[in-house]
């Protein structure tokens, strides 16, 4: 484990200063990550990402870090009241400082970050490398539109929530209340939405995986997710160190090719329109393998 995420808006910056006084001594030996663009404040350059909130969180979160560059920058979300030349300009000029090493985005819409990136290609700036997404076997809504322009524009995934905001634990199941000291008590309204017999199909499935390797429900989960298109990075949430040490083993290993696709089969759902005749070719279908792109070119009947 090397990188380490976090936000402006976590603790109201305590958990930048946590992190940075957890990796004194140790700068080098990690990736620092952490977002900005959120409302911190009621006042009116307290939200978004114009070139000034920009430039005064960058050196706030440096203060707060400890530390003189951070190592990959995300916008916590898309400011639709600030033109994104002036997002893209400002992001260039702080890597030219040397106060960022590489720029992310996070949660957009699949127009919002290309139109981003094609801001960046004309102005010649830095462009985005990153995107901080929220993907899991129980919500694949991210292989839709922004997988497919992560692999054509060289993106990589930062997947958070990997285990479905406590879903894919193994102690939410079919017939059984919430186990009283989960967090889907308190914040189940701020989480990606996921149908019931969804999950249940996909629990289900990771329980067979689960006796045939003697490895834990979550690793199985987090380890399906490593292989996936795109996927650079996988952030886990731990709650204390045992959650913390399982997680961790879900590298080392993999999952055998007929393993990974009943994984596949349990959690698949059709797409959208303008998706879903895409999904039905084989052009797709060898997408979602990262073998080519060329399901642009639909069969014409």
């Amino acid at each position: 484990m090397t990188m380490f995420d976090t936000a402006d808006v976590y603790s109201d910056g305590a958990s930048e200063e946590v992190l940075g006084q957890a990796i004194k001594g140790r700068r080098d030996a990690v990736l620092l990550s952490t977002k900005s663009g959120l409302p911190t404040g009621d006042g009116p350059q307290d939200a978004g990402t114009s070139r000034a909130r920009l430039i005064r969180s960058v050196d706030a979160a440096l203060r707060r870090l400890g530390t003189d560059h951070i190592d990959l920058y995300q916008l916590h979300a898309f400011d639709a009241g600030t033109p994104v030349e002036e997002v893209v300009a400002a992001l260039d000029d702080l890597v030219r400082a040397g106060k960022i090493r590489y720029l992310g985005a996070s949660n957009f819409a699949g127009w919002q970050l290309m139109k981003s990136l094609a801001a960046a290609d004309r102005g010649h700036h830095s462009r985005y490398v990153a995107h901080q997404v929220y993907y899991s076997l129980a919500g694949r809504d991210y292989e839709w539109e922004l997988m497919p322009l992560g692999l054509d524009q060289g993106v990589g995934a930062v997947v958070w929530s990997p285990l479905g905001w406590g879903r894919l634990t193994g102690r939410v199941r079919r017939g059984r209340p919430l186990p009283p000291d989960s967090r889907l008590h308190a914040t189940a309204e701020y989480g990606p939405p996921i149908d019931d017999e969804h999950l249940y199909r996909v629990v289900d499935v990771l329980d067979e995986l689960s006796q045939e390797t003697g490895r834990a429900i979550p690793q199985i989960a987090v380890n399906w997710l490593l292989r996936r298109p795109t996927v650079a990075s996988v952030i886990i949430g731990a709650r204390n160190e045992e959650q913390l040490r399982q997680n961790i083993g879900a590298v080392g290993w993999s999952l055998t090719a007929e393993q990974v696709a009943r994984l596949d089969a349990a959690s698949a759902r059709t797409a959208p329109y303008p998706y879903f005749p895409y999904q039905r070719q084989e052009g797709f279908a060898r997408l979602a393998g990262g073998l080519t792109k060329t399901y642009y070119l639909p069969r014409m009947l």
